[in-house]
């Protein structure tokens, strides 16, 4: 490699809005995140479809094994 050129690969600490903190490895300064795996709907098991004009119905009425 060219000395000089490669930006320097340090340690850092990703911040959640929730609050978990996860230590990794990047070429960037310190890192924010809005949603983590800890807080995300999907991986905490509190998602919820919503559904304002019926399309869900629709679809398993339409789709429904007979």
């Amino acid at each position: 490699m060219k000395p000089a050129i490669h930006p320097e690969y340090k340690e850092v600490e990703i911040t959640c809005a929730c609050g978990a903190v996860l230590k990794s490895k990047s070429t960037r300064g310190e890192i924010r995140l809005e949603i983590c795996a800890s807080c995300h709907p999907f991986f905490t098991g509190t998602q919820k479809i919503i559904d304002t004009e019926g399309r869900v119905e629709r679809f398993k009425k339409k789709y429904a094994k007979k």
